[in-house]
């Protein structure tokens, strides 16, 4: 049964993901719209070949679409983190985006943010519709204050924002918000794929 109003936010969710699909061909990077989980892992796995060496991330939206389960039940090869670089295809969320195109990470041991930047063939991202920000300085203030909080608690870090919920800024052994990603651009066509899902995905 669908919730009170759901029409309007698939319309919205329609309306906005075809923006932030033109804005993501403009920075040389491929969009997609799945209106449900089931479809956005058709896309997906539409977009990696059998027999691809494939690594991730923390990946809680990739999870929850099943895709993990899919690969783990094919023939594919997953690689540890470690070896990320020489990945066919690393799999992943961002923390926030604008519905002009532009992705962005925080990451604490940076294996997946650099993995993003340089390093695999193809990186395939799975993004709620809830991240989808208006700017950089919105989608930058979700990072921090949205994602970086509930990743933080989600690990059992140590940090301000683990215990009040907010960026505190912090220089903390345990932050996670060590290297920030912005990605205006991907200089290598069909490289990097955004499949977005009207759904509220990750964190």
């Amino acid at each position: 049964m669908k919730k009170v109003g759901q029409e309007y936010i698939d319309k919205r969710n329609d309306l906005l993901a075809q923006k932030t699909i033109k804005g993501l061909e403009s920075r040389n990077m491929k969009g997609y719209y799945a209106k449900t989980k089931e479809e956005a892992l058709k896309i997906a796995l539409d977009l990696i070949p059998e027999k691809s060496r494939i690594t991730m991330g923390g990946g809680m939206s990739v999870k929850e679409i099943g895709l993990c389960e899919a690969l783990e039940a094919g023939d594919y090869d997953f690689a540890p983190r470690s070896n990320a670089y020489e990945a066919d295809v690393m799999l992943g969320s961002t923390n926030a985006m604008t519905d002009d195109g532009v992705l962005v990470n925080i990451d604490g041991n940076s294996n997946r943010v650099s993995a993003y930047a340089y390093g695999p063939k193809k990186v395939v991202l799975i993004v709620g519709m809830n991240k989808v920000c208006d700017d950089v300085d919105g989608a930058m203030k979700r990072a921090r204050n949205i994602a970086a909080p509930m990743n933080a608690q989600r690990f059992d870090l140590n940090t301000p924002c683990a215990k009040t919920g907010t960026c505190a800024n912090c220089k903390s052994p345990d932050t996670i918000c060590c290297q920030f990603l912005v990605t205006r651009y991907s200089r290598h066509e069909d490289r990097i794929h955004v499949i977005l899902v009207n759904e509220d995905l990750g964190f």
